[in-house]
């Protein structure tokens, strides 16, 4: 089994990368690498999209690298490979972006990247550390993961569901911020499992057993 987590020159991949590697040894199995190569992407049996910065610059490198776009359409949605979204690559499974200008996503998810806007003043935009998860249904990816279960965020913009049974988690932060979505084959999750101890490496452990 091979899992490729796509390079598209958008953040550290370092720690994830470690961390997959990490599950992978402990048990869930495989060969995990980084790559930029759309031949890797085409052959692998599952595939994880991080990503840190802004929804837009994110679309256009990835859609920039040279086959890889159209590598990962073409085994999610036609081979059904499993995939993982991560951070901003959790945002490019939405419709559309509107960080800054509006931008197009997988449309794998139906609805759109909208900033944060929390009710309370107190509360800062980006939405920055630990926070609870509210998992509203179940997900072979969340065995042994339960409301209140912990994860680590970094974001200012969230995916504003016009479909909300592929909302899987929220979290509270002045308002019900989008926390895991999920459809078919396809999970995203708008932390990092990475940085979330426990229940973001029981996350991983868990995709990489996944057979939808």
């Amino acid at each position: 089994m091979l899992t490729a987590i796509i390079d598209y020159e958008s953040g550290n991949l370092h720690s994830a990368d470690k961390a997959f590697q990490k599950m992978a040894r402990e048990g869930a199995g495989g060969e995990v690498v980084v790559t930029d190569k759309a031949e890797v992407v085409a052959k692998a049996d599952r595939i994880v999209l991080p990503g840190d910065g802004a929804f837009p610059a994110c679309a256009a490198a990835l859609r920039g690298k040279d086959g890889v776009y159209e590598a990962l359409v073409d085994a999610v949605e036609n081979r059904g490979r499993p995939f993982m979204g991560i951070c901003v690559g959790m945002q490019l499974m939405a419709r559309k972006g509107h960080e800054y200008v509006e931008a197009d996503g997988l449309g794998w998810i139906d609805g759109e990247v909208l900033k944060i806007v929390p009710t309370d003043p107190a509360l800062k935009v980006p939405h920055m550390g630990w926070n609870d998860l509210v998992i509203e249904q179940a997900h072979p990816v969340l065995e042994g993961v339960e409301t209140g279960d912990h994860a680590y965020f970094v974001h200012s913009y969230q995916i504003r569901m016009a479909n909300p049974s592929q909302r899987i988690a929220y979290c509270d932060y002045g308002e019900e911020v989008t926390a895991i979505v999920g459809s078919e084959n396809r999970i995203g999750l708008q932390f990092h499992p990475e940085k979330s101890a426990e229940t973001g490496l029981r996350m991983i452990s868990n995709f990489l057993r996944w057979t939808p």
